[in-house]
């Protein structure tokens, strides 16, 4: 991929990575709860189910995806769902607390695994990848080194963003703390808009 273009690409990948979706509410969710430093293994499995979906897109799979309404559509309805579950959750947890529990490896592993399924599950990412990424691919290059150019490059766009959201978020601690259960309420009220929407959008 020559400098120029691969330039245009890391613009666009800033813009995209900026706007809010599922993954980004998720991390902030996380990092106003658990702190940046642990909201990395969610933004760790996020940046890797987006790498994995645009590799996906890059080789093809997208287009297929799309061809068969069948497919989409069960994608969609799978990304709502698990959406729904994880406002649901998020809406009976407990409050806040100022005091950071010890990580366990079981917790490391359900912070990624939900940023990972979220970013996998979101049938959005499969359209916009599939939509922005042809523009950038050059048919006399190899696929396969261009494949990892702009996976690499989006998974560390996206990295940084989230983390910035992230540390963002674990400064208002000491407000979520006084206002208890009503911010895992509407935070958890937004993922199910979310999974609502989803599946009959588009």
């Amino acid at each position: 991929m020559p400098f120029e273009t691969w330039l245009l690409y890391l613009f666009t990948c800033c813009g995209i990575a900026v706007v809010p979706g599922p993954n980004a509410l998720l991390v902030l969710t996380h990092g106003a709860l658990h702190g940046s430093r642990r909201t990395l293994f969610t933004i760790t499995g996020g940046v890797l189910g987006f790498a994995i979906v645009l590799t996906l897109c890059a080789l093809g799979l997208g287009a297929l995806i799309q061809a068969s309404a069948a497919w989409f559509t069960a994608l969609k309805v799978v990304g709502g769902l698990y959406l729904i579950w994880l406002g649901f959750g998020l809406w009976r947890s407990a409050p806040v607390s100022l005091e950071i529990a010890g990580t366990t490896s079981l917790r490391r592993w359900s912070l990624f695994r939900q940023g990972l399924v979220s970013a996998i599950s979101n049938p959005k990412a499969l359209l916009l990848f599939t939509a922005f990424i042809p523009p950038f691919l050059d048919p006399h290059r190899s696929l396969i080194a261009q494949t990892i150019t702009i996976a690499l490059t989006y998974a560390a766009v996206e990295f940084v963003v989230e983390y910035m959201v992230a540390s963002a978020a674990h400064r208002v601690r000491p407000w979520l703390a006084r206002t208890g259960r009503r911010f895992n309420k509407v935070c958890g009220g937004f993922f199910v808009l979310f999974g609502l929407v989803l599946p009959t959008h588009g």
